[in-house]
C-alpha cells in the first residue's frame, strides 16, 4: 500500500516539491532533514538543497551545499556529478565576485570531465569555452563551441541545453555583425523559453541573456517583448484556486522567483526608453530590494536608469545621487553623469567624462547601444561647447556604427542633424531631422522625439517657417510636460514666447518701436524720455537710427509710417 505524500520522510517530500519546482518548499523540507538527519543526505538530495537554497534567496547556503555536492560525488567517484558541480561553483563564484575561487572551480571541471564519453555535463564546459572565445576575439572558436553545445544537447534531447545552445551561438553570430543568423538563432531559443518548455532555471537565464543581447544590440522591438513576458514568468507564483484559472506557461508554481530583481531591472531600461517615467523610477526602486548579492551588476543598472530619470525632470541632485549608487555597484555611470554635468553648468566635467568614457570602452562591439548613446552624449557636449568639429567626428561615428539598426539610425540621424544645423546648413539638418523624427515616432520613444522636434523648431525658424516651427514646439512641450521633463518644458515654452513676439518692420528694435510709438501719440524728445527714463540725448539718437531704417526725415513721415504699419 502507498504511502501518502504528506506521509513520506521529509526527503521524499523534498524530492516531489524539487520536482515540481516548488522550491520554497523543497528548501525547508531538505534544511530540516539536514539539521535532524535520520540518514545523511545524497549527493543529489544536496544537489536539489543547493538550489532550492538559491531560489529561496539564500545565496551562501546554495554555495555551501553545492561544496557538499561536489565532496559527495568525489568520494562517490562520479565524475560527471562532480564536473557539473564544480562547473556550478565556477558559475556562482564568478557571480558573487571572486574570479580566483571561479578559475579554480573551472579547473576542476574541466579535470573531472576531461577523458569521458562526451555528455550532457560537456555541454556547460563548451558554454564557457564560447564566451572565452568571444571575448579574446576569436570567432571561429566561439562558434565552433557553440556547435558542440549543439550536438551535446540534441545527444541528450534536453530542450534546456538546446535553448541555451541556440543562444550561446547568437551571442557568437552578434559579436561577428552577423546580426540576421544571431536573431534566427535567439528567436528558436526564446520560442522554447516563451511555450513553457524549459525548467525554470534555464527559463531564467534565458530571459536574461537574451533581453541583455536584444539592449546591446539595440533590438529595441524583441527586447520590449520578451520583458513583457520576463515579467510575467516572473509574476506572483499561481496558487492553484479554481477561481484564478490555469497559471501561464513557465511559471514556477510556487515559492519566490530571484530572478525578478534582475528581470525587473531591464524592465526598468524599456519603461525609461517608453517614457513611463514614474514607473520606471518605481521599478528602479523595487529591483534594488529583489535582485540578489550574486546579480548586482542588475542593481546597477536599475539605479543608473533612475538617475536618468531624474537628471531630464530637472532632479539634479537626486540624478547625482542614484549615478553614485550606480557606481559603487560597479558601473561606470556615463553618459549620464556627463549630461548631468552639462545641466548644472560644468561643461568642463561633461567633456572629460564623456570622452574618458569613450576611451575605456574595452569592446565598442559588445555594447552597440552602450557605445551609440557615449557617442550622442558626445556630440551633444561638444556642440554645447561649441567644438563644432568634435560634434561633427562623433556624429560621424555614429553613423557608421547605426546601419540600418532601428534605434541606432535614429540616433545616428538626430546627431548628425544637430551638427549640420550648427554649421549653418538647414537644408541639410531639415531632412536628417524629419527622418529622425519618424525612426523616434516608429519606436514610439516619445523623449527623443520631442529633443528632435526642438531642432526642427530652430532648423524651421533659420529658412523663415516660423509656423512650422510653432507646431514643433507646441508638439515637444506637451510631451515633455507629460512625461515631468521641467527643464525641457521651460525651455519650449520660452521658444514659443520669443515666436510669438512679432517681427517689427523695418528692422526696428524693440526699443525703437517704442520711441516711434511715442513720437506718433505726439511726444516731444523731452515727453519721450521721461516716459522710458532715458536722457534726451537717447532719443534723438533713436530717432536718427529710425529716420535711416525708415528711409523718412521728419517726425510726421515717421509718425505715418508708423499708422501704415500698425506700430500705435
Amino acid at each position: 500500500m502507498a504511502v501518502p505524500l504528506e506521509q513520506a520522510p521529509a526527503v521524499e517530500r523534498a524530492r516531489s516539491a524539487a520536482a515540481r519546482e516548488s522550491w520554497a518548499e523543497a528548501y525547508a523540507l531538505l534544511r530540516e532533514a539536514d539539521r535532524h538527519p535520520t540518514r545523511a543526505l545524497t549527493a543529489e538530495d544536496l544537489d536539489v538543497l543547493s538550489d532550492a537554497a538559491w531560489w529561496s534567496g539564500h545565496v551562501d547556503e546554495s554555495v555551501a551545499a553545492r561544496l557538499r555536492t561536489h565532496a559527495a560525488y568525489v568520494a562517490a567517484h562520479d565524475h560527471r556529478g562532480a564536473g557539473l558541480a564544480a562547473w556550478w561553483l565556477h558559475y556562482e563564484y564568478a557571480a558573487l565576485g571572486r574570479p580566483a575561487a571561479a578559475a579554480g572551480w573551472l579547473h576542476r571541471a574541466r579535470h573531472h570531465l576531461e577523458g569521458l564519453p562526451a555528455c550532457p555535463e560537456h555541454c556547460f564546459l563548451a558554454w564557457t569555452d564560447a564566451e572565452e572565445a568571444t571575448a579574446r576575439g576569436d570567432h571561429a572558436a566561439a562558434l565552433a563551441a557553440t556547435g558542440r553545445m549543439t550536438r551535446l544537447a540534441l545527444r541528450a534531447e534536453s530542450p534546456d541545453l538546446l535553448a541555451l545552445a541556440r543562444q550561446a551561438t547568437a551571442a557568437a553570430l552578434l559579436a561577428q555583425g552577423r546580426r540576421t543568423e544571431a536573431l534566427a538563432h535567439l528567436d528558436d531559443a526564446m520560442c522554447a523559453v516563451t511555450a513553457g518548455e524549459l525548467s525554470g532555471t534555464f527559463t531564467g537565464f534565458l530571459y536574461c541573456l537574451a533581453i541583455t543581447q536584444c539592449m546591446e544590440s539595440a533590438d529595441f522591438a524583441r527586447a520590449v517583448e520578451w520583458t513583457n513576458a520576463a515579467m510575467e514568468w516572473c509574476a506572483p507564483p499561481w496558487t492553484g484556486r479554481r477561481d484564478e484559472g490555469t497559471p501561464p506557461l513557465g511559471v514556477t508554481p510556487s515559492g519566490d522567483n530571484p530572478f525578478r530583481g534582475v528581470c525587473r531591472a531591464h524592465r526598468v531600461e524599456v519603461l525609461d526608453l517608453l517614457g513611463a517615467w514614474a514607473l520606471a523610477e518605481a521599478e528602479a526602486r523595487q529591483a534594488c530590494r529583489e535582485v540578489p548579492v550574486d546579480c548586482l551588476e542588475a542593481a546597477a543598472a536599475a539605479y543608473y536608469a533612475a538617475g536618468d530619470v531624474q537628471r531630464r525632470q530637472g532632479r539634479l541632485e537626486e540624478a547625482a545621487v542614484s549615478y553614485a549608487h550606480a557606481h559603487a555597484l560597479g558601473r561606470i555611470p556615463q553618459p549620464g553623469l556627463a549630461l548631468l554635468r552639462l545641466a548644472q553648468g560644468r561643461a568642463e566635467a561633461a567633456v572629460a567624462g564623456v570622452g574618458l568614457a569613450l576611451a575605456c570602452q574595452s569592446d565598442p562591439r559588445h555594447d552597440l547601444l552602450g557605445r551609440a548613446r557615449l557617442l550622442a552624449a558626445r556630440t551633444e557636449v561638444a556642440l554645447a561647447v561649441r567644438d563644432v568639429p568634435g560634434a561633427a567626428g562623433a556624429a560621424a561615428e555614429l553613423e557608421v556604427l547605426a546601419g540600418d539598426v532601428p534605434l541606432l539610425r535614429a540616433m545616428a540621424d538626430t546627431a548628425r542633424g544637430a551638427v549640420a544645423l550648427a554649421e549653418a546648413r538647414p537644408e541639410p539638418a531639415l531632412r536628417l531631422l524629419r527622418r529622425a523624427l519618424a525612426g523616434w515616432l516608429e519606436l514610439r520613444v516619445p523623449y527623443e522625439a520631442a529633443q528632435v522636434r526642438m531642432l526642427l523648431a530652430a532648423a524651421d525658424r533659420t529658412v523663415g517657417d516660423e509656423e512650422a516651427a510653432r507646431l514643433e514646439l507646441g508638439a515637444a512641450r506637451a510631451v515633455f510636460e507629460r512625461l515631468g521633463a521641467a527643464p525641457d518644458t521651460r525651455r519650449a515654452a520660452a521658444l514659443l514666447t520669443r515666436g510669438t513676439r512679432r517681427r517689427l518692420p523695418g528692422g526696428l528694435t524693440a526699443r525703437e518701436a517704442e520711441v516711434l510709438r511715442l513720437v506718433a501719440s505726439g511726444g516731444t524728445n523731452r515727453d519721450i524720455a521721461r516716459a522710458l527714463v532715458i536722457s534726451e540725448h537717447t532719443v534723438a539718437r533713436h530717432l536718427n537710427n529710425i529716420f535711416a531704417k525708415l528711409g523718412v526725415g521728419s517726425r510726421a513721415a515717421a509718425t505715418a509710417y508708423a499708422y501704415a504699419h500698425d506700430l500705435t
